[in-house]
């Protein structure tokens, strides 16, 4: 497992959760302007999943938003090994160049194994402040994500697209 620590956790922290297929009621404008205001409210540390579909558009919000605010940083939880290996070659491109620009990764397995996913995703509830989430199902691996965060921070605020 490959881990490194680079990041004071006393700021303040948002993780990203969401559907690899977004449907025709998202707004890309909506993630950008969601992520802003998270800037505005103090968050530094962006935990993202890199899925392909919301992660990796969150990763790129992130990404571009840092010439406007360089101290943000993004940290790219990678639930294991070989995770892009179903992506398109598109996806498999910008996953390889979102981990490339991330600030921090975080590989939690060597290898798939079933639950590695959920893994990932209690993670990063377990160190966000605060979860921005595109779910629009009660079920699935975004579905768990939030269920999580709200679990383990009853307080913490999540902001749905």
């Amino acid at each position: 497992m490959e881990q490194t620590c680079i990041f004071n956790q006393n700021k303040k922290s948002c993780a990203f959760t969401g559907h690899r297929h977004l449907g025709g009621d998202f707004k890309e404008e909506a993630l950008k302007n969601a992520v802003k205001e998270a800037i505005k409210e103090g968050v530094e540390i962006f935990y993202c999943g890199m899925a392909m579909g919301f992660d990796l558009l969150a990763a790129e919000t992130v990404f571009y938003l840092k010439e406007e605010f360089p101290k943000i940083r993004l940290v790219a939880c990678v639930p294991c090994y070989g995770q892009e290996k179903s992506f398109s070659k598109e996806d498999k491109a910008r996953y390889v160049e979102a981990l490339k620009k991330a600030d921090e990764r975080i590989i939690l397995s060597e290898r798939y194994y079933r639950g590695c996913m959920q893994v990932r995703d209690k993670y990063m509830a377990e160190r966000a402040d605060m979860l921005i989430a595109y779910c629009k199902k009660e079920t699935g691996g975004t579905a768990y994500t939030v269920k999580c965060f709200q679990k383990l921070r009853p307080s913490g605020e999540i902001v749905f697209l």
